[in-house]
């Protein structure tokens, strides 16, 4: 993979981050497309001085998206939103309409291989994040024929959105939600495993014209996600049995805030559980042994610990 040039939309996400950084170790030229240059300049010491460009990128402009294509041998599309924030921040612009038009691209300038993040369960999940979400994954495939597609469960690692959301929560609540009952099933999966996967699909033969699901080696439950949340960080709290119909109430109202917590659509998602399939091609056969969330929870989790991650030494 050395000497040659990548794209990545969204490289400087939490997952789109990792991806940069692993190219950049294989060698790879990359190219982070994005609306403001300065925001991917934390990305430069990852790579060999001019290995790693912050590239401008227009998303409304053909010409300005098509000029952060032309030239890449690679492009990795890890852009994705978990709510709608007006006419522009909608699902169906962010994850069909965007897509489609990054694929074409890819196709009229004869880019080697297009990798695109989707989710998992959007083939089955009823919820407008996800009908979006498969839209896309059926534009982006009638766009270039040969795109991998890789649909990760929910993604951990430092800076994730999900273990730490809850965490934080733990230190002003003194309950805890359980929507649904809490019976709703995750496959979570690392943010190191599905940059791996990333890579694999970017120079493996027979990742052409895949789908992936992506999970971590264990199943769990909604209560067993705040069950290891309180173990990592020392902070047992009550649990309340939250009803689907009052959980839509309350995200109604919180769907008003510039960056909702919760939102009608996301309880429409925990109404399905995000487990791979029966059938599913998953990180195996990409070559990559799933990360046990116990290896990596404990790293970033016990700075929610009082007193932080020395909280429990002893004096000798």
């Amino acid at each position: 993979m050395k000497q040659k040039v990548a794209t990545i939309f969204g490289g400087t996400g939490f997952v789109g981050r990792q991806v940069v950084r692993e190219l950049a170790a294989k060698g790879v030229l990359v190219k982070v497309a994005t609306r403001v240059p300065e925001r991917a300049y934390f990305l430069k010491p990852a790579g060999a001085v001019g290995q790693i460009v912050p590239w401008a990128v227009d998303y409304s402009d053909d010409e300005s998206l098509s000029a952060a294509i032309k030239g890449s041998d690679y492009v990795v599309n890890c852009i994705g939103i978990l709510f709608e924030s007006g006419k522009k921040a909608n699902f169906s612009k962010v994850h069909t309409e965007l897509v489609s038009r990054i694929g074409g691209f890819c196709k009229a300038h004869n880019v080697e291989r297009f990798v695109h993040i989707s989710a998992l369960g959007c083939d089955r999940y009823g919820s407008k994040y996800a009908k979006s979400k498969l839209a896309g994954e059926e534009a982006a495939q009638d766009a270039f024929e040969d795109v991998c597609i890789l649909r990760p469960s929910i993604i951990f690692g430092e800076d994730d959105g999900f273990f730490n959301k809850f965490a934080e929560m733990s230190r002003y609540m003194p309950f805890l939600p359980l929507i649904g009952g809490g019976n709703t099933k995750f496959q979570p999966v690392y943010v190191g495993d599905v940059a791996d996967a990333v890579i694999a699909a970017l120079h493996r033969k027979d990742a052409k014209a895949q789908i992936f699901e992506l999970g971590g080696p264990e199943v769990i439950s909604f209560k067993d996600v705040y069950k290891k949340i309180f173990k990592y960080t020392g902070r047992e709290r009550g649990l309340i049995v939250m009803p689907f119909m009052l959980a839509k109430l309350q995200a109604l109202f919180m769907g008003v805030l510039p960056k909702p917590p919760l939102t009608c659509d996301q309880v429409e998602s925990l109404k399905y559980d995000n487990v791979l399939g029966d059938d599913a091609r998953g990180l195996k056969v990409l070559g990559i042994k799933p990360t046990a969330m116990d290896v990596i929870l404990p790293t970033y989790l016990e700075s929610y610990r009082q007193g932080g991650r020395f909280s429990e030494l002893k004096e000798a």
